[in-house]
C-alpha cells in the first residue's frame, strides 16, 4: 500500500523525488517506474539529506528513506540544519523505528527518535498506527510546505480508522471516565487489547491514536486529563522526550495537573528478539499492561 501510494503520487506529480540511502524495502519497485526521480545515494544518509534540501529548494519535494535509528541520528545535523531550519519539504520515511526495530541491537533500535526530532525547527512529527492509518495519513503530510518525520508502521491494520485525516489531530476511538489510554504508532495494536481488557474489569475506558506528535492535538489531551481519573501514556520510545513528556509538558503550559501513568522504556534499551517475544520480555503485551494498569487503578479506587 505504501509503495502503491508513493508510486501513484509520483507520477501524478513530477515535483516528487524518491530517495534511500540503500534501504530499498519500501520503494524496491520503484527505480523502474521513476528513472531518474529514483534516486539510491548509497549508504550516505547525510549526504541523502544534503542533496534533498538541495532539491527541495529548486521546488522539488523529496520524500526520503532510511532505517530510522541512522535517519534520525546520524543525520541529525544535516536534517535539523539543512531541512529543518530552511523549512524545506523534505519528507522522511523512517523504517523499523521503536520495536519494530525487533531483530536488531541498540545500535539500530530508534527508540528516542521522537524526542530527537520534535525539537527541530519547523519538523513535523507523525506515528501511523499500522498501514492502514499510515496510506491515510500521508497525503496530506506530503502536501505540507514542512520538514516531517514520519514512523513508518506497515503493520495489517486491527481497526477502521477515520479516513478524515487532519496534521495536528488525534484520533479518538473511545472516551472513558475511569482511564483514558494515549498512544501512538506500533503500539496502538497492543493498547486496543489493553483497553478491552479492562473494560471487561468494569472500567470506563477512553482510547486516543496520537498520531500527529508535532503538532500535537492539545485539545484531546486536556479533555482526557478533566475527563478520566488517570490518563497511561503507552510507547516504544524511552520515557524522557516522548508521549508522556508531550502530555506534561501540555498539562503545564494549561496549568493542569493530572494522575498520568507512562509505559515506556526508562533508560535502557529492549533486548533483541522476535517482536512477540520483545513486547513479551518488557512486559508491553496487551494483557500485560492491563495488569500494569489495574494494579495502579486499585490505589485510586476505580
Amino acid at each position: 500500500m505504501y509503495e502503491e501510494l508513493l508510486k501513484n503520487t509520483a507520477l501524478a506529480d513530477e515535483r516528487f523525488v524518491v530517495m534511500t540511502a540503500e534501504n530499498r524495502a519500501l520503494v524496491k519497485n520503484l527505480p523502474a517506474v521513476l528513472g531518474k526521480r529514483f534516486i539510491d545515494t548509497g549508504i550516505t544518509e547525510q549526504t541523502m539529506i544534503g542533496a534533498a534540501a538541495g532539491l527541495a529548494l529548486r521546488g522539488r519535494i523529496p520524500v526520503v528513506h532510511a532505517l530510522s535509528a541512522f535517519l534520525s541520528m546520524r543525520a541529525f545535523e544535516f536534517i535539523r540544519t539543512d531541512a529543518g531550519i530552511a523549512n524545506l519539504p523534505v519528507k522522511l520515511s523512517s523504517f523499523i523505528p521503536g520495536f519494530l526495530s525487533d531483530g536488531n541491537g541498540p545500535t539500530h533500535q530508534a527508540i528516542e527518535d521522537i524526542s530527537i526530532m520534535r525539537g527541530i525547527p519547523n519538523m513535523q512529527v507523525f506515528a501511523p498506527a499500522d498501514e492502514s492509518d499510515l496510506v491515510t495519513m500521508l497525503p496530506k503530510i506530503w502536501n505540507t510546505p514542512n520538514p516531517a518525520y514520519v514512523r513508518i508502521c506497515t503493520r495489517p491494520a486491527k481497526y477502521q480508522h477515520d479516513t478524515n485525516f487532519e496534521i495536528g489531530k488525534a484520533e479518538i476511538i473511545s472516551e472513558g471516565t475511569d482511564i483514558t489510554i494515549l498512544v501512538y504508532g506500533f503500539m496502538f495494536e497492543q493498547a486496543l487489547i489493553t483497553a478491552e481488557i479492562l473494560r471487561e474489569q468494569g472500567k470506563s475506558v477512553g482510547l486516543i491514536n496520537m498520531r500527529s506528535l508535532k503538532p500535537v492535538d492539545e485539545k484531546a489531551i486536556i479533555k482526557a486529563a478533566q475527563q478520566s481519573e488517570l490518563i497511561v501514556t503507552i510507547e516504544d520510545h524511552f520515557l524522557t522526550g516522548g508521549l508522556y513528556s508531550i502530555v506534561a509538558e501540555t498539562l503545564l503550559k494549561n496549568r493542569m495537573t493530572a494522575d498520568v501513568l507512562p509505559i515506556a522504556l526508562n533508560e535502557k534499551w529492549f533486548k533483541p528478539a522476535r517482536l512477540n517475544e520483545v513486547l513479551e520480555y518488557e512486559g508491553f503485551t496487551g494483557k500485560q499492561m492491563a495488569e500494569k494498569i489495574l494494579e495502579v487503578a486499585v490505589s485510586y479506587e476505580l
